[in-house]
């Protein structure tokens, strides 16, 4: 994990905070995604995810923890893209699990959370925020 590097981006009003720490293998996103261009924001994450998995071995654990009160319909689909490739990852033997923690008070980020785990076979933990 040498060469790849670590992201730090704060979050503001439209995007999320993202922690990519290839070290600990912990990918962190948290709060509201709504950037005016989605693909914008997430493509080089997703570019990052790409060489991140590639350089993965099938001995290290990814913890993937998502914290996302409120996503717009683009983001919604970048959000499945990441998932998928994380889902890819899982298939192929490699360490992968998804941890999303949601405000009780938010049904929406609920049902967020339910409709991704769906389409995905890797583990999907929805945990409340309160009880963490």
């Amino acid at each position: 994990m040498g060469s790849i590097r670590h992201i730090q981006i704060e979050g503001t009003r439209s995007t999320p905070e993202v922690r990519f720490d290839p070290e600990r293998h912990i990918l962190a996103i948290r709060g509201q995604s709504y950037p005016e261009n989605a693909f914008a924001f997430y493509e080089p994450l997703l570019k990052w995810l790409d060489e991140y998995l590639a350089e993965l071995t099938a001995e290290t654990t990814v913890e993937i923890e998502l914290q996302l009160p409120y996503i717009n319909t683009t983001s919604t689909k970048c959000f499945l893209m990441f998932l998928e490739k994380l889902d890819g990852a899982f298939k192929e033997g490699k360490r992968v699990s998804v941890r999303w923690l949601y405000d009780e008070e938010n049904e929406s980020e609920l049902e967020c959370a339910e409709e991704f785990k769906e389409d995905l076979v890797l583990p999907f933990e929805i945990v409340p925020k309160a009880a963490e």
